[in-house]
């Protein structure tokens, strides 16, 4: 499917407002498959990273179910979500394109952090921290994988030769 411009990393970057570490962990994903993105990074070509990505997604899911999980808002969690965006952003961008794509994911990340939070608030008060948290989860995790494989194109199509 091909869509204009920055819209793929406008996408990742509202990712990115809930849950700062599943755009890595997504396109890491679609790299250990062989996949490429449409913006290039050497970054994604390092196992490392891949693996390190992945990691950091699947941990994320876990701790943001305990109590004691900062709010997505504190400096740190912003710092996440600029990091995050950004290299997904420009992995989800055309390719020479990848800065203005990084600009692009951090400018709808950061913005919406606070209305992705205010949201999870309503929804905890309503139905408790695990069960919204989880919901929200099986939302963005979703809504992650078909970003990056709208972008990609289906799986497989784009070997990367790895």
């Amino acid at each position: 499917m091909k869509l204009p411009g920055l819209l793929f990393s406008a996408l990742i970057g509202a990712v990115a407002s809930a849950r700062s570490m599943t755009p890595m962990a997504s396109i890491a994903v679609a790299r250990l498959l062989g996949n490429r993105t449409p913006g290039r990074l050497v970054l994604l070509d390092r196992p490392l990273f891949r693996f390190g990505a992945l990691a950091l997604g699947i941990g994320e899911l876990f701790g943001d179910k305990m109590k004691t999980a900062p709010d997505r808002t504190v400096a740190l969690g912003l710092l996440a979500r600029v990091s995050s965006a950004g290299i997904a952003g420009a992995a989800m961008a055309p390719h020479g394109r990848e800065r203005a794509g990084a600009v692009t994911a951090i400018a709808a990340a950061v913005p919406l952090a606070y209305l992705t939070l205010a949201g999870r608030e309503r929804a905890m008060a309503r139905m408790g921290q695990t069960r919204s948290g989880l919901i929200e989860d099986a939302l963005i995790v979703a809504a992650a994988a078909a970003i990056v494989s709208l972008a990609i194109g289906p799986i497989g199509s784009q070997r990367t030769g790895d």
